[in-house]
């Protein structure tokens, strides 16, 4: 301790310390400077392929909407192969037809479906699906619903039970979409609170997709966790199912608590006024 003392008095350390700072401070900049050089050179390349990919993807779904172009006989180009087992350009291919599949409907929407199987594109969503990372989830959620992939719906289910609120929400709204209420009856033993923000937009999914069928909301009445309950009596509310008064007028009657039965009996209230 005494020759450290000595040492910072005699100042000696000074002129190698700075020399060795300076080198480093020299090193770390070059280091930065390559690093934003390769970052900006990575972007400039994938803007080209992504600009080059989008044109020839214009052109293949173009002829499979408008030319009735099967998948096997687009593959039977070597080119083709060649691209979709590109990692990156099946990306840019799945987000294409998602975009699209958004502004067709019918016969046209269809189609797009039919590539999105034929062309493998769908075992990639099913991979996502499958990923620990909850943002990589919701995306391949998200594309299975948008496809229409009702064979997805079980998987989709499952994840709607995780506990990340992005992850749950993205789930429940895809199992709408894809079978309507019928989805609901799977929240009627969920074990876990579901909060406002959550509800919000479960009910926003029905609007939505206009989901005419409203056989089971009632079902969520019946619920032993109280959040399920005033979620089944927001939706009979939002939606104007003055149909289900019966079934929230027996609510009243077996309330769990004040709270839920307060609720009940506002709904009422409000759909009677609405008749």
């Amino acid at each position: 301790m005494i020759k450290m003392w000595e040492l910072y008095k005699s100042s000696t350390w000074v002129e190698p310390f700075l020399i060795l700072s300076i080198f480093l401070f020299i090193v770390t900049s070059f280091i930065l400077y390559l690093l934003i050089i390769k970052s900006r050179s990575r972007n400039i390349k994938r803007n080209r392929l992504l600009a080059e990919y989008n044109t020839i993807i214009e052109k293949l779904i173009s002829a499979v909407v408008f030319q009735d172009v099967l998948f096997s006989k687009v593959i039977a180009d070597e080119n083709f192969i060649r691209l979709f087992k590109n990692a990156f350009f099946r990306e840019v291919m799945t987000e294409a037809l998602i975009n699209l599949h958004k502004n067709y409907e019918g016969i046209y929407a269809q189609k797009l479906e039919q590539f999105y199987k034929d062309s493998g594109l769908i075992k990639d969503s099913f991979k996502k699906l499958k990923n620990r990372k909850w943002e990589v989830k919701c995306k391949g959620i998200t594309e299975l619903a948008e496809m229409n992939c009702s064979e997805a719906f079980d998987k989709i289910i499952k994840a709607s039970k995780g506990r990340n609120k992005v992850l749950k929400i993205t789930a429940i709204n895809a199992s709408i979409k894809l079978v309507g209420t019928k989805s609901l009856t799977y929240l009627i033993s969920h074990s876990y609170p579901i909060d406002d923000w959550t509800q919000i937009n479960i009910i926003d999914a029905f609007k939505k997709h206009d989901v005419g069928d409203i056989q089971g909301v009632e079902l969520l009445l019946e619920s032993q966790n109280t959040t399920v309950i005033s979620l089944g009596l927001k939706l009979i509310k939002e939606l104007k199912l003055t149909q289900k008064i019966p079934y929230i007028t027996k609510l009243v009657g077996n309330a769990p608590n004040t709270l839920i039965q307060y609720e009940a009996q506002n709904v009422i209230h409000i759909l009677t006024e609405t008749v």
